[in-house]
This record gives structure tokens, C-alpha cells and sequence, in this order.
């Protein structure tokens, strides 16, 4: 007699067969990560004996309801999941519905379970964990909902838009992963006493006020704590420090002010640490110097000051460092490239740094985003940048981090697919000399800004081997000579800018720079001639076609010849038909028309005749 049907991660698909019913001594059944589809059949609620069910991971569709598991009163452990976003399976039951099981794992995902909260939740009292995660629930909790159990681990409930707000508890002390991510809850931050508590995740909701400062002694086994994107102010508190286990803190887009926490010495296990947009002041505190473990710090868009931070040299794993939006000022220390050669990731846009970019940032082989953009940088680009972005290594994306990248003159935010862009902005700065011809070479570029420094020299000929570059901006520098004809061989080529510069001759055309015809892309280059420009190319003859000043009077001469000859062939039709089909179609009408035809013909011809007889006679 069968009891167990294990068919995990294969590749079977099509529907439950009803048959199923009557394996009447089966007790687990597991279909996950498979491509089953179609209906769940309804004798599924026929397997008495069953105390676990796992369908999770497939492209289940319909609709389930108490039928499914009208006799299923043994069962504890139910996953239910799809592996799509359409909702495509529903959970469709009475809101008075008791169901016969008293489950102690129950997990819905990525399948419509709400809009309203499921009330018969409430009665299942023995739960372990419960996971309601993006199955559409935009009700509030019942209250009843948060006293229903007292053994709990687990509560996930995240990527829906619940609203209310989250009671503190006294009785979660077993709770050891809550995430109430992505949706709307609003009121104080819930951070309860819990020594189990490993995972609090309240990222993107509505929490405002300030973090409880005991919160060291309320959370000592936390090892994950995101509170992002909410509306928390105030500082944070000191007794931060006191989490040893945490590996994970990210405080970003909230309004926090004041320092950081003086006392950073026992997080020895920090991986990431990420406070960027928010109001923190000072300077960093000198106790870091003991975080050798971090992977990812992120502190841009702060108001924070000092030289460069001495103690990263210490954090030799550092993949993101972003120090962006800041008032950090002084040189950029030769240590970066040489102790820091793991990172993916450097910003420091928008600080205060002043001299020249190291030599040894060409040893920075793994990096993918380079952005030192908008400081008082000097002196040239370092001839080396092509060693940079050779690595194929793909851990800067991540799935709790958001990025945040300058192109085509404007700010996008990338998560998993991060690792996909590669860029070196180095604009706004006072750098001189001549583009690097070497920098041609990275052909994982997607995106260049040397724009608005004093760079001289011509564009490098060899620009058409950035193969992936899908933004270029060189403008408002002091460039010359023409306009490589290789850049129109960038087939992902979609911002460009070359204005304010002294660049000289045709303007290349063909393949992609076809499509980029605005004339400001080439303004300020008064010795430029050719399409998009007004201005006309010593011994070529106007185009009208090809000016764009002079596109609409074109359009319009164009139009009306177009009229008049529509015009002329509209007249011909209608006054040849209106004469000749007349005739045609009217018998008496044609013979009186040719009879006064041949009328006017016998006049012409004796008038004809009598005036050469009367001239014969005068001679």
C-alpha cells in the first residue's frame, strides 16, 4: 500500500488524474517543482489518510474550495504555490468556512487567496508556519489573527497591500522569522522582545516613529534586520552594537538623522551594511575599523564628512561601496585598488575629492561601476581604465539591494539584473588631457560620461569596439577633429551627446546614429557641418529633405504639388467623361453632335474657299 508519492523537481506535467481518489492509504503526496497543470482535481479531498500535501512550484489554474479538502482531516503540512504571476489559481472558500484539518505548516504563494484576509486562519491554532506571500490581500488583520498562536516560528506575509497597523507582543517568544515586506502597515515600528528572532524584515511599508532603543536587548539573535523605506526618524540607537550575530542591517530611505552609533566593535559577523538616504551627519566612527566582514556598504545620500575612510582598507571582501552624495573631501588613496580588489561597485559621486584618480584603480580588475562623478577631481584619466570590467563575476546583483546608476542623464534603480551593467562616469570633475585610447577596449560598457571636464584631443577612433555601449556623453569639453565614422557601427546606441566642443567636419551617418537626429546632440561644435545640422558641407549641394529647419516647408511645397496634380488628373476625368459619356450613353445627343460637327465643318471649309478665290483675283 502506497503511503508516500514523492515526483519532486522533474519535469512531468498535465493535470491530477481524479483518479487519485482512490489511493485511499496515502499520506504525503509531493508534485513540487514540476510543470503540472490544469485543474486540481477535487478527489484530492477524497485521500483521508493525507497529512501532507506539496504542490508548490507548478502552473496550476481554477479554482479550489472546501470540496478540495472536504475529507482531508489529518493533514498538517499544505504548500501551495505557482511558478507564474498571473494568479491563475485561486482559493475560493466561504468566509465562515471551519476546515476539518488543524494545520501546523500552511504556505500560499503567488496565488489569489484575498482581497479579504482568510478568517479561517483563526482556527488553526497549531500553526508553526504560515506564509501569505503575493496572494493579493489588500484587507487589514483581524485582531483575533495575532493571539491565534502562541508557538509560532514563522510568519511571512509579504508582497500584498495589508494595511492596519501590527501589534507589540509579549507572548512571540518562539518567532523566528517575521516579514511584512512590501505591503502597507503603518503605525510604531513592531520590533517585540523575541531571543529566537533571526530574520525581521518590514522593508517598504508605512512605519513611522522611532526605533525602540533597547532594541539590542529586545532582538540578541537577530542576524537580519531590514526596516527600509519607511518613514522611521530619530537616531539609531547605540545598542545596535550590542547584536552580535547581525549580518544584515538596512536602514535606508527612512528619515533618520544625528550620528551612527559610536560602538560598532562587536558586530564582527556584519556583511552589509546600508543606511544610504537618510539625514545621518558627523563623521564615521572610528570603532569600524573593526568591521572587517563587510561585503556591501552603502552610506550615500547622507550628510556625512571626513577624508576617505581609512578603516576599509581592513574590509579586503568589500563588493559595493558607495559613499555617494556625501561631504567626504581630500585625495582618493592608492590603497583602494590594491586592497580593496574584490569590489564591484565604487561611488563616490557628488563628494569633495580633489587630485587625481590613482594609477592603481586600473588594478580594480572585477570592477563593473565606476562613479566619480562631480567632485573637484584633476589631472588625467588614467591610461589603464581597459584592465577594468574584465571579470565575468555576477554577486553585485542581490535580492535585497537596490542600485542606483546614473545614465542617459538620469537616475535608474536596478536590482537583479544590476550585473548587467557596466559604466564609467567620471563627469563634472576638472580632469584633463586626452581620452585613453586603451578605455575603448571594455567592451561590456554600457554606459560613458567624460562630460563636463577640460579633456583635449580627438574622439578615439577605435570608440566603435564598445559593442554593449548604450549611452556616450562627451560633452562640454574641449575635444577636436571629427567624429569617428565607427561610432555608427553601436548598434545599442540610444543617448548621445557631443555638444560644446570644438569637433570638426561631417557628421558620420549610416546604422544606429540614424535614429539619433536631434540637433542638440552636435550643438557647439561650430565647424561641424552635415544631418542633423542646418549646416551645410562645403561642396555638397542642400538637401532639403535632410535639413530639419527646413522640414516643414518641404512637407508643405511637397503637399501641394501632390494637390495640384490630384487636382489636374480629377479635372481631366471629369470633364472628358462628362462630355464623351454623354454622348456615349445618348444616341439623339450624338448624331445632334456630330450632325453640328459636320456642319461647322462644311462652313470652315467654303469660308476656306471663298478667301482664296478673293486673293487669287486681287493678284
Amino acid at each position: 500500500m502506497l503511503k508516500t508519492l514523492l515526483l519532486e523537481s522533474n519535469s512531468f506535467w498535465g493535470s491530477i488524474p481524479d483518479s487519485i481518489g482512490n489511493m485511499s492509504s496515502l499520506q504525503e503526496l509531493y508534485l513540487f517543482e514540476n510543470m503540472f497543470n490544469g485543474t486540481i482535481s477535487k478527489s484530492v479531498g477524497k485521500l483521508s489518510m493525507l497529512t501532507a500535501l506539496d504542490l508548490m512550484n507548478n502552473q496550476w489554474e481554477g479554482v479550489l474550495t472546501e470540496a478540495h479538502f472536504h475529507n482531508l482531516t489529518r493533514l498538517s503540512q499544505l504548500w501551495m504555490s505557482l511558478d507564474s504571476t498571473t494568479w491563475s489559481l485561486v482559493l475560493d472558500v466561504k468566509h465562515d468556512w471551519v476546515p476539518p484539518f488543524n494545520l501546523s505548516i500552511a504556505i500560499f504563494d503567488s496565488m489569489l487567496v484575498g482581497p479579504n484576509f482568510p478568517a479561517w486562519l483563526q482556527t488553526q491554532t497549531e500553526l508553526l508556519s504560515l506564509q501569505l506571500r503575493n496572494v493579493g490581500i489588500s484587507d487589514t488583520i483581524p485582531q483575533g489573527f495575532w493571539n491565534s498562536f502562541s508557538r509560532i516560528w514563522d510568519i511571512i506575509l509579504s508582497k500584498n497591500k495589508i494595511r492596519g497597523q501590527v501589534p507589540h507582543f509579549q507572548s512571540y517568544h518562539l518567532l523566528r522569522n517575521l516579514d511584512l515586506s512590501f505591503n502597507n502597515f503603518d503605525g510604531q515600528v513592531p520590533l517585540f522582545p523575541s531571543k529566537m528572532m533571526q530574520i525581521m524584515n518590514l522593508r517598504e511599508n508605512m512605519f513611522s516613529g522611532t526605533m525602540p532603543e533597547n532594541v539590542g536587548e529586545m532582538l540578541p539573535s537577530v542576524s537580519y534586520l531590514d526596516l527600509s523605506s519607511n518613514f522611521i526618524n530619530g537616531t539609531i540607537p547605540p545598542s545596535i552594537g550590542m547584536l552580535k550575530n547581525l549580518q544584515i542591517l538596512v536602514l535606508r530611505n527612512n528619515c533618520l538623522s544625528g550620528e551612527l552609533p559610536p560602538h560598532w566593535e562587536e558586530l564582527q559577523n556584519l556583511n552589509l551594511l546600508d543606511v544610504a538616504n537618510n539625514n545621518i551627519s558627523g563623521k564615521l566612527p572610528s570603532s569600524m575599523q573593526s568591521l572587517g566582514s563587510l561585503k556591501w556598504l552603502s552610506l550615500g545620500k547622507n550628510h556625512l564628512e571626513g577624508k576617505f575612510p581609512s578603516f576599509l582598507k581592513n574590509c579586503t571582501e568589500l563588493v559595493n561601496l558607495d559613499l555617494a552624495g556625501n561631504k567626504f573631501y581630500g585625495k582618493l588613496p592608492a590603497w583602494i585598488g590594491e586592497s580593496l580588489s574584490s569590489l564591484l561597485r565604487l561611488s563616490l559621486r557628488s563628494n569633495l575629492f580633489d587630485r587625481v584618480i590613482p594609477q592603481q584603480f586600473c588594478l580594480l580588475s572585477s570592477l563593473q561601476i565606476l562613479d566619480l562623478a562631480q567632485n573637484n577631481l584633476s589631472g588625467g584619466i588614467p591610461q589603464c581604465l581597459g584592465n577594468l570590467s574584465k571579470s565575468d563575476e555576477q554577486s553585485l546583483a542581490s535580492s535585497f539591494e537596490k542600485i542606483s546608476v546614473f545614465l542617459k542623464g538620469r537616475e535608474y534603480v536596478y536590482e537583479s539584473t544590476i550585473y548587467l551593467v557596466h559604466s564609467i562616469d567620471v563627469s563634472g570633475n576638472n580632469l584633463s588631457g586626452e581620452i585613453p585610447d586603451n578605455i575603448t577596449s571594455l567592451s561590456k560598457l554600457v554606459n560613458m560620461n567624460l562630460s563636463v571636464n577640460h579633456l583635449t584631443g580627438k574622439i578615439p577612433e577605435s570608440i566603435g569596439n564598445l559593442k554593449s555601449l548604450e549611452s556616450l556623453d562627451l560633452s562640454r569639453n574641449k575635444l577636436s577633429g571629427p567624429i569617428p565614422q565607427s561610432l555608427s557601427s553601436l548598434t545599442f546606441l540610444s543617448h548621445l551627446n557631443l555638444s560644446f566642443n570644438n569637433l570638426s567636419g561631417i557628421i558620420p551617418s549610416g546604422n544606429q546614429l540614424q535614429t539619433l537626429n536631434d540637433p542638440s546632440i552636435y550643438q557647439g561644435n561650430s565647424l561641424l557641418c552635415g544631418p542633423p545640422l542646418s549646416t551645410i558641407c562645403p561642396g555638397e549641394e542642400p538637401d532639403p529633405v535632410a535639413r530639419p529647419n527646413g522640414a516643414e516647408k518641404n512637407d508643405e511645397v511637397g503637399f501641394e504639388s501632390l494637390t495640384f496634380y490630384i487636382s489636374l488628373v480629377a479635372g481631366f476625368i471629369v470633364g472628358f467623361w462628362g462630355v464623351c459619356g454623354t454622348l456615349v450613353v445618348k444616341k439623339s445627343w450624338r448624331q445632334a453632335y456630330f450632325q453640328t460637327f459636320d456642319n461647322l465643318k462644311d462652313k470652315i471649309y467654303i469660308f476656306i474657299k471663298v478667301k482664296v478665290a478673293r486673293l487669287t483675283r486681287e493678284r
